[in-house]
């Protein structure tokens, strides 16, 4: 949910740059994801996040344009990072989102076949969007995904971020991190903070289990964004740190 949300609002500013823009997905997955599934339904993540939001009926105001979007979907066909990118960005903006895995990469395919301003590319995110160059005018804004199911997933990232920076100088990047509860990400965090100016917001929760490995929290890294990118990160961070104390 606050990734989601997060990428949603600084995509909808994004939007209202004088500018085009090339949005790129290093780990874009497969798009949209049927949250009744018997996939879905086997951690119960939805039923303790998105779907109990969208039972409330009144959500926190700095998530109502997400969770509005979220609605107009259904469950069924529950917007992933591409779809939010797709509905955000306009006619100008060209977006390349990269998929490794055979059957997330045809589902992801499916999903873009009918808009021209994409393309899904099955090969290693890293590799593919350091051959990729903003046009004439284009802006580019890089979004990173990774599972983090192993420390080579942190180490990959150090690395490709400070080589990112140098190639693509005016570049602005989101990276989402997960925070566990033996806060194994802290130095990585902090490390890819300081590579330059913009934003660290997130968002904890109860852990529910004693593993060192348990998910206790959510956040985005943004470098090189705007402080109007950063004021909906923190004020979305802010709202589910309050749903999660109720």
């Amino acid at each position: 949910m606050f990734k989601h949300a997060v990428l949603f609002s600084i995509l909808e500013i994004a939007a209202r740059a004088d500018h085009p823009w090339l949005y790129i997905e290093t780990h874009s997955a497969a798009g949209n994801y049927d949250l009744t599934s018997s996939q879905s339904r086997k951690t119960g993540e939805a039923d303790q996040g998105v779907t109990r939001l969208l039972d409330m009926g009144q959500a926190p105001e700095p998530l109502g344009p997400w969770l509005d979007f979220v609605r107009s979907c259904t469950v069924r066909n529950y917007p992933g990072s591409p779809a939010l990118a797709r509905h955000c960005l306009r006619d100008q903006d060209r977006m390349v989102f990269f998929e490794k895995h055979p059957a997330e990469y045809e589902k992801l395919s499916r999903s873009l076949a009918s808009d021209k301003r994409t393309r899904a590319l099955k090969e290693d995110g890293y590799k593919g969007a350091l051959t990729l160059q903003p046009r004439s005018k284009e802006r580019l804004i890089a979004f990173l995904d990774p599972s983090y199911e192993t420390d080579r997933d942190m180490e990959a990232l150090a690395d490709w971020i400070p080589r990112a920076l140098k190639r693509w100088p005016k570049a602005m990047f989101l990276v989402w991190m997960p925070r566990f509860k033996d806060e194994r990400e802290l130095e990585f965090g902090q490390f890819l903070a300081s590579l330059d100016y913009g934003f660290v917001a997130g968002t904890h929760w109860p852990p529910e289990s004693d593993k060192d490995t348990a998910l206790t929290g959510s956040a985005m890294i943004g470098l090189r964004t705007t402080p109007a990118m950063a004021r909906p990160a923190y004020a979305i961070g802010e709202a589910l740190d309050n749903l999660w104390s109720r």
